[in-house]
């Protein structure tokens, strides 16, 4: 199960991002690309009580998610599918050749992923 995440970034922020490094992030829409078994890691993405492990761990402490969505479709099909811009090279990506599986999207690019997402169900 693939799943998508939108998150919005009221403020500008620098995050370290565990080994990936320290990066600005600017007001606006990221959109991370995952995937896992089960729901359980969305779930645990809900959670503000948790230990960092992954590198959306360290966004999601400055930023809130506003939708959410799933997927059969493989996570890196998505990433691919997604036109936004890579602000950090490799993000929840360093076990595939994707260059990042999260996007910035200046405004609240929920539109587009719920055409994509009529897509993502065929």
């Amino acid at each position: 199960m693939s799943y998508v995440l939108n998150i919005k970034m009221n403020k500008q922020n620098r995050i370290k991002v565990g080994k990936l490094g320290t990066f600005t992030f600017k007001k606006g829409y990221y959109v991370y690309i995952g995937s896992a078994p089960s729901d359980a890691r969305i779930r645990r993405h809900l959670r503000k009580d948790k230990k960092k492990h992954w590198h959306i761990d360290y966004l999601l402490d400055h930023g809130t998610i506003v939708n959410i969505y799933v997927s059969n479709i493989p996570e890196c099909k998505l990433a691919e599918r997604l036109n936004g811009k890579v602000v950090v090279k490799k993000f929840g990506s360093t076990d595939c050749k994707c260059d990042s599986h999260l996007k910035y999207f200046e405004t609240n690019p929920k539109k587009l992923l719920s055409k994509l997402g009529k897509e993502w169900t065929r």
